[in-house]
């Protein structure tokens, strides 16, 4: 009795295992119409996958397409789980953020109206980043049109900041470089839907597929009250919403008048620069004219060491120096490619030109000149890398009008400290009058008008850098009160005046180009603003 009870108990045991073992073998052959059909009979799916799904397009781009964003405006609550899901999941820094939620408020009192917003990268048709970069670190894919920043190729110039009216590429101190939003490309190759999108618990934020012929946009057409002009960049994102906005709808932030980044290596490389421009361009004009015999060759010799240091202190602006070779990748399309290009060239020249010291006038004259000219272009080429950004404060006349003048009078200054000539005293004290004069017209100017472009940023100097704007102020009066004694100086004295002249120069022009980087009131969405 005993062994048949032995012999049934491991029958069972072979039956048990052998059905087990079956059932394996059959799971490894289900072919993925199976395998998805017994997780939806088990109600195993991923928990939002029914929603996420349904948040994309139901094919990918096809040729002449590309993805976009969506957003819902009456759906959109404000609760920032987008910010944090984008956050999240990209291991951003602490302070970096690659989606922002603003608001917009208008109407009157009894009927106000009030708006919450979610920005990100528009993924634009003609982007502006991409245009600016000098070495091709932005691409915009062909199959999905999804504008990507390349990291292992930036240097971390920030001109794609200057030059996004959205602001949208973010630098990180940390890494040296700009990142911005990419879509969650590799999630939308998977099926899935990005971090954003998949994270708004009202559905507010969607992809769409959308033609890119469609992306053309009439001047001074806007996608939301106090945004760019779409016609510039041509985003691809679009709002909608059933509610009527008011006329005087507008960013809750637009009376903000925020201080923008300083960009000091950019500020002492552009004065230095635009100096020894100005002390080449007299050289040659005093060769030429045939006046202060020698005095040409100690204004060569200054404007080349001057412009040496210039250059060696712009690269303190870049995150990664050691790839600002590959300039030339974007010689097409950047102006801060085409600026590399012309002050490399210049360093060239002026090199030449104090080798020509040692030859006949004539060759003298001939490497000045060219040098001096060469010295012109590359000063158009930083006024153009400004005036390209499309900011109102930096538009053609008054930086040209800042860039070259800063150039006549600190190189008229350095030459009368190099060559202690009285007449040269004299010119620069001219020439800083008629600077001094011209940009408080412009100031006030711009005050007084309200439909002036650079309105908010003239109310910046005056209300938030009033300090600067007296100090400055205060060093006309000082270049007067020296220039009087220097013209009746002789020997040691009159150098230490020339000198004492050029120092209140220079300080009056950092001081200038300081407020020509942190007024500029840059343009972005509602949303992007931090105090």
């Amino acid at each position: 009795m005993m062994s048949d009870r032995k012999a049934d108990r491991a029958l069972k045991d072979e039956e048990v295992f052998t059905l087990v073992d079956q059932l394996l073998a059959e799971q490894q052959t289900l072919s993925a119409v199976d395998q998805f059909s017994r997780l939806h009979d088990r109600d195993a799916l991923p928990a939002m996958e029914r929603h996420y799904k349904a948040l994309l397009p139901a094919a990918p781009p096809r040729a002449g397409e590309q993805y976009a964003f969506e957003v819902n405006l009456d759906a959109c609550t404000g609760c920032k789980a987008c910010v944090s899901a984008c956050h999240s999941l990209n291991g951003l820094d602490e302070d970096e953020s690659w989606r922002d939620v603003g608001l917009l408020l208008g109407g009157r009192r009894k009927d106000a109206y009030q708006q919450v917003v979610t920005t990100a990268c528009h993924h634009c048709a003609d982007p502006a980043c991409m245009n600016g970069c000098p070495v091709g670190a932005y691409e915009k894919e062909a199959d999905t049109g999804i504008v990507r920043h390349l990291d292992d190729q930036c240097i971390g110039c920030q001109y794609c900041v200057l030059k996004c009216p959205y602001d949208v590429p973010k630098y990180s101190a940390r890494l040296g470089i700009v990142r911005k939003c990419d879509m969650c490309v590799g999630r939308l190759r998977e099926g899935e839907a990005p971090a954003c999108v998949q994270a708004c618990p009202t559905s507010a934020i969607t992809i769409r597929v959308v033609a890119k012929e469609e992306l053309t946009f009439t001047a001074n057409t806007a996608m939301l009250p106090g945004a760019f002009d779409s016609s510039y960049t041509r985003p691809a994102t679009s709002y909608r919403t059933t509610k009527v906005m008011p006329k005087n709808t507008q960013p809750a932030d637009a009376s903000a008048l925020r201080l923008d980044h300083a960009h000091w290596p950019l500020i002492w490389m552009l004065v230095l620069t635009q100096m020894s421009v100005g002390m080449f361009v007299l050289a040659a004009a005093l060769i030429c004219a045939g006046g202060l015999p020698g005095a040409h060759a100690p204004l060569v010799y200054g404007a080349t060491a001057i412009l040496n240091a210039a250059l060696g202190i712009s690269v303190l602006h870049l995150g990664r120096p050691l790839g600002a070779w590959r300039f030339f990748i974007g010689l097409r399309t950047s102006w801060m490619s085409r600026e590399i290009l012309a002050f490399s060239l210049l360093a060239g020249c002026a090199s030449l030109a104090c080798v020509a010291l040692h030859f006949g006038r004539a060759e003298t004259l001939a490497v000045t000149t060219t040098t001096a000219g060469m010295g012109l272009v590359a000063v158009f080429t930083s006024v153009m890398i400004y005036v390209d950004t499309r900011r109102p404060f930096w538009n053609v006349g008054l930086t040209g009008g800042k860039f070259f003048g800063t150039s006549i009078v600190l190189g008229l200054a350095a030459s009368a400290a190099l060559t202690q000539s009285k007449f040269i005293i004299v010119a620069s004290l001219a020439a800083r009058a008629a600077l001094f004069a011209w940009e408080q017209a412009s100031i006030r100017m711009a005050l007084s008008d309200e439909s002036c472009g650079w309105h908010a940023s003239a109310r910046v100097m005056k209300l938030r850098l009033p300090w600067l704007m007296n100090v400055r102020d205060g060093l006309f009066p000082i270049t007067l009160a020296l220039t009087v004694p220097a013209l009746a100086m002789h020997g040691v004295w009159l150098t230490v005046f020339a000198c004492a002249l050029l120092v209140v120069a220079v300080t009056a022009q950092v001081l200038e180009r300081y407020t020509f980087f942190v007024a500029v009131m840059g343009p972005r969405m509602t949303g992007g603003y931090k105090a």
